[in-house]
């Protein structure tokens, strides 16, 4: 079997601001078969949905906000009901959120309620992990802690494979940990070491990622051994797989990079 890949249109937000239905039009060329949104780019969720039907892509699911959901979760749930996604995605938590900095049981409440409200709506709820949660509370990684406390119904993984590496694991055997819970499966690929500012990478840091110790690349152009990630994904029982690259590098644009990336599982044969 040869998982679908869609790219998380972050990865070329600049570009999806500037003119969206061009840029989704470009994913499509490049032979993604759908997309995961962070953010509408000004544009109602039905008008999203009708652009994605005339262009042949699908909404595979979206990033939203923890602070969104919290503060609205039916509303903002009912948005991506209408665009046609099947899965939303927690994608990060503020430091007052996270294990060891904050009320961790408050965060993990927080979310059992909205992937119940997900569920009544016929969304699946999925948490987005990054490395800070490979941190040990008790005898536990918190990621590990947040998927025991909530039911498989109201909660599932969208596991990052550059984030599970660069919190000590690896990849492919963290996905089969969670085997028939994870629906979903972010590929990026990374090369160098941890860095203090590597968050700047990805929009959450007031410092911008200026050393040469970390920096995100194409699927491909990494560090990462795809072929048993891409192996252990089918084998979890994932229905997509999902490019994302933060920010650019290795002097290729937001558009150059994810056609790299795309380039290459077609050679893997996806």
């Amino acid at each position: 079997m040869s998982l679908p890949v869609a790219v998380q249109v972050y990865s070329v937000r600049d570009d999806a601001k500037a003119d969206l239905r061009a840029t989704l039009e470009k994913i499509r060329d490049m032979g993604y078969d759908g997309v995961e949104f962070a953010g509408l780019y000004g544009n109602s969720p039905a008008d999203i949905k009708a652009m994605l039907d005339e262009i042949g892509l699908t909404a595979v699911s979206a990033h939203v906000p923890f602070a969104d959901l919290r503060r609205d979760a039916k509303g903002v749930i009912a948005d991506y009901v209408t665009l046609g996604c099947k899965w939303i995605a927690v994608p990060y938590l503020d430091k007052e959120d996270r294990p060891g900095s904050g009320d961790f049981d408050k965060t993990i409440a927080d979310i059992e309620a909205i992937g119940k409200e997900a569920k009544a709506q016929g969304i699946q709820l999925l948490y987005h992990n990054h490395d800070f949660e490979f941190v040990k509370v008790g005898q536990e990684y918190a990621l590990d802690i947040l998927y025991s406390s909530i039911s498989a119904d109201y909660l599932q993984t969208e596991l990052d494979t550059c984030w599970v590496k660069v919190g000590g694991e690896d990849p492919a055997q963290y996905i089969m940990k969670y085997a028939n819970r994870s629906p979903l499966v972010h590929l990026k690929d990374f090369k160098g070491s941890k860095s203090e500012n590597m968050y700047g990478l990805i929009g959450k840091s007031d410092k911008a990622e200026t050393s040469s110790t970390f920096e995100l690349r194409p699927v491909g152009f990494g560090v990462q051994e795809w072929p048993s990630i891409l192996e252990a994904s089918e084998k979890a029982g994932a229905q997509w797989v999902i490019v994302e690259q933060d920010s650019a590098t290795m002097g290729k644009t937001p558009l150059e990079s994810i056609k790299m990336a795309r380039d290459y599982l077609k050679i893997l044969g996806y």
